[in-house]
């Protein structure tokens, strides 16, 4: 298995302005969409597993009745990744299928500590 690289903060941040609604939390990426019921998160939630499933990168998803929260983090490389990227913008296109409230501003993301 080949190792994934890293993204730099720099290259986290430059990618997140084409992700408005995605913000990094640590060492992983994050988003929180807001459906209009739970039935409608159930079906995003579905269709994000059947990506992860294809791609082999797979997400840590919180659910709370309307609200999905999805956290993107390439184990293999130690923090995020090209792989996070791709896999947010596809949940973001798959969220644009289905009847939603606004989005959820993420939380404001937490300095990264420096090594």
């Amino acid at each position: 298995m080949s190792q994934v690289p890293k993204l730099s903060p720099e290259q986290v941040n430059q990618a997140l302005k084409a992700l408005p609604d995605w913000a990094a939390v640590g060492e992983a990426i994050q988003r929180t969409y807001q459906f209009n019921d739970f039935v409608t998160s159930m079906k995003f939630v579905s269709q994000v597993a059947i990506h992860a499933e294809q791609v082999q990168h797979h997400p840590d998803l919180l659910i709370r009745y309307s609200r999905v929260t999805v956290t993107l983090a390439t184990h293999d490389a130690g923090g995020i990744s090209a792989k996070d990227m791709e896999s947010a913008r596809a949940y973001d296109a798959m969220a644009l299928g289905l009847p939603c409230q606004a989005p959820v501003v993420p939380l404001p993301a937490k300095p990264r500590k420096k090594k």
